[in-house]
């Protein structure tokens, strides 16, 4: 994993049990998963949008969004990043329409 993922890792834990006015992440686990997939969701459309009319820029800005909710709603689930890594390990290799296939049997 990179340092980068891992270090942010640790900060979404740390700051899971912080205080709702004093974090972000901490606000949000307080407000519950539901709030938490929301805002994965907006921003995975606010990623699509900026792929489609925006800049690389943007794109950037956004999927830096995304990646961030996604490991806070990991974190949320008790799911760790390295299990997410080792699923795309595990499919790395196989044709995507085999492994799609494989999930509908």
């Amino acid at each position: 994993m990179s340092e980068t993922l891992a270090r942010l890792e640790a900060t979404i834990a740390q700051r899971l049990t912080a205080s709702p006015e004093e974090s972000y992440v901490a606000k949000l686990h307080h407000k519950g998963i539901m709030k938490i997939a929301q805002k994965v969701g907006e921003e995975a459309t606010e990623t699509v949008i900026a792929a489609l009319v925006g800049d690389a820029q943007e794109l950037v800005g956004e999927a830096a969004d995304l990646l961030f909710h996604l490991m806070v709603l990991l974190a949320e689930k008790g799911v760790p990043l390295e299990q997410v890594l080792a699923e795309l390990d595990r499919r790395e290799g196989l044709s995507g329409l085999v492994e799609k296939a494989a999930r509908t049997e």
